[in-house]
């Protein structure tokens, strides 16, 4: 079973490409994202990596979790799962006040 990672504290810098190659040296990598920033489309400096195994999920972690990676230390542990966040309210402004 496939088991997600989050990596946090990217290079702003990295590709997905790298990210991939890099993970891949702890075992099979079924696909790596990086996070962005919806208006810039910049790095947000975290991405998800999904490696094929459990056993190559704890080796990835033991690989890389503190450690260096393009001058930055990187915090790897697995990903929790996305919480369902509470419903928007229709003002623009985001108070939940009415302004007539």
């Amino acid at each position: 079973m496939a088991t997600k990672l989050y990596v946090g504290g990217l290079p702003y810098s990295t590709t997905q490409d790298e990210l991939q190659e890099a993970f891949a040296k702890a075992g099979n990598v079924t696909s790596a994202s990086i996070i962005t920033d919806r208006m810039t489309g910049r790095s947000r400096g975290f991405g998800f990596v999904e490696m094929a195994s459990d056993d190559d999920a704890q080796k990835a972690i033991e690989m890389w979790n503190g450690n260096d990676f393009g001058g930055r230390k990187l915090t790897v542990n697995e990903a929790k799962p996305l919480e369902p966040r509470a419903p928007r309210s229709n003002d623009s402004y985001g108070g939940g006040r009415s302004w007539q």
